[in-house]
């Protein structure tokens, strides 16, 4: 039998895997959403200084979830946790800082991560950048931190922690978005697909800068031990194919290039409709290729999937998550890995079975559990040395 690290790394090699691994994607939206049933944990463990505190809770998740990867933290600077503790009072859970005094109350984590105040849940630029000056005032030319730093600090900690428990089993990853969907998170959706239109070279500013930061990421990636990087990208499908090549797939391919130099696997994870650019996906050069679900009046069937990939790289599997995963019975649930687990095996083997989005809050830790136990029992082939 394989661990599960010896399963994706197999995955995601020329060579393929007899054994196909089970994961979820968004390990950190998953504990979010089910906090109360995959740990006993308060939840304001994730904000302790106290290093055990800040284990317990990811360890009983990855041990009652069953997938073959698992997230690698951040934590507090070693100067921080030595310095801030938290009150827990009948008001609510406060972060003091011994230092300055200051308190700060805490709150809990929101099922689907929206805000208290409710309303729009997006972002809304206030202006639009005219001229490559005002793009540079707002985007940093560097990273404001780097690997030396994080590891000198002590921020690495909880990293190195859950690696000595976990990774030599399992398969440590981090994510990183990609500099075109970062650029979200200053103009909102409107403004950004307005640039693309109107002032492309606006946005290639904004990409070259971002870049930096993406590939700085890799190397704390790295320093803390992950084996592989899920580069992330959302909304990128509205771009037209000649704007997503020299606003996007060109960048992916520098921070493709600086993973695998920095020893890490790559999986590139494309939201939306691939119609129209399978092969500028392909040639970003990613170790691994992962698809959304049929949904939004598109459908991505695994099939099609792996016959375009043809064993360039290794395929996600996109099992459907918002209907299938939380509803379906078994004989359909079982019947669905099957058929994924075998359009993948014919992809030479370059496949890990996978979910094409988050765990919805509905879905039940009990139907995540089966569904890496089926994947457990459905990919492993009763001769493990035939022909993938």
């Amino acid at each position: 039998m394989m661990t599960g690290r010896e399963k994706i790394e197999a995955a995601l090699s020329a060579q393929g895997t007899p054994e196909i691994p089970a994961v979820i994607c968004y390990e950190g939206i998953y504990l979010r959403d089910h906090w109360a049933q995959v740990t006993d944990c308060p939840w304001w463990y994730l904000h302790a200084p106290d290093m055990e505190r800040q284990l317990a809770p990811r360890r009983q998740e990855i041990e009652r979830t069953g997938q073959d990867w698992f997230d690698l933290w951040l934590c507090p600077s070693r100067e921080d946790r030595e310095a801030v503790r938290l009150d827990v009072r009948p008001e609510g859970v406060f972060r003091v800082d011994g230092r300055t005094g200051e308190e700060t109350r805490l709150e809990p984590p929101r099922i689907g991560g929206w805000s208290p105040e409710g309303g729009l849940h997006s972002v809304q630029a206030e202006r639009l950048p005219e001229t490559l000056a005002e793009v540079d005032e707002v985007i940093p030319a560097a990273p404001s931190t780097d690997a030396r730093r994080i590891v000198a600090e002590g921020r690495d900690e909880l990293a190195r922690r859950l690696l000595d428990e976990f990774g030599a089993q399992l398969y440590p990853i981090r994510h990183i978005a990609t500099p075109l969907w970062r650029c979200y998170g200053y103009w909102g959706f409107e403004g950004l697909m307005t640039l693309v239109a109107a002032r492309p070279d606006l946005v290639e500013r904004a990409c070259e800068r971002l870049l930096a930061c993406c590939i700085e990421e890799a190397h704390i990636a790295a320093a803390l031990g992950a084996a592989g990087i899920w580069l992330e990208e959302c909304m990128t499908d509205m771009v037209a194919p000649k704007a997503f090549e020299t606003l996007n797939a060109r960048f992916v391919r520098e921070l493709v290039r600086a993973v695998r130099s920095a020893g890490m696997r790559s999986v590139y994870y494309f939201c939306g409709n691939p119609a129209g650019k399978w092969d500028l996906l392909f040639s970003v050069g990613a170790d691994a290729l992962s698809l959304e679900e049929s949904k939004k009046g598109f459908v991505i069937d695994i099939e099609e999937a792996v016959d375009r990939a043809a064993g360039r790289c290794a395929v996600l599997g996109n099992l459907d998550a918002i209907h299938l995963l939380p509803s379906a019975s078994e004989e359909v649930l079982r019947a669905e890995i099957a058929r994924q687990i075998a359009a993948g095996r014919r992809n030479r083997g370059r496949f890990l079975m996978s979910l094409g989005s988050p765990v919805t809050p509905g879905t039940s830790v009990e139907r995540v559990r089966r569904y890496c136990e089926l994947v457990r029992e459905l990919g492993t082939p009763s001769n493990p040395l035939r022909d993938t």
